[in-house]
């Protein structure tokens, strides 16, 4: 018992932790040309935001209004599903989810 003999037959040894991505990045869901199409998407959503902040004065702005709702929606939407669908988001969730979602 003092050489600790009676400790090893049941004492499992240490897991080591998976090594985890910096914030997560795995880009394993959005492969192939998924990718740039989703990127570019987000930064014409952006641009198209701040050229409706431009904008500073108009005689009829309801279709002005109308494009910044669109445009503010398109790309938040758009950097959620890169969010989603880069990071460990996807697999917490499970595959079935993000498709309802």
């Amino acid at each position: 018992m003092e050489n600790g003999a009676v400790y090893n037959e049941t004492t499992e040894p240490e897991a080591k932790l998976p090594r985890r991505r910096p914030f997560g990045c795995t880009l394993r869901h959005l492969r192939g040309w998924r990718l740039p199409a989703k990127a570019v998407q987000t930064i014409f959503s952006f641009v198209a935001v701040i050229c409706e902040e431009i904008v500073e004065d108009c005689s009829n702005c309801g279709g002005l209004y109308f494009f910044e709702f669109i445009s503010c929606s398109a790309f938040l939407l758009s950097l959620l599903i890169l969010c989603m669908y880069c990071t460990e988001i996807y697999e917490s969730l499970g595959e079935d989810k993000v498709q309802k979602l």
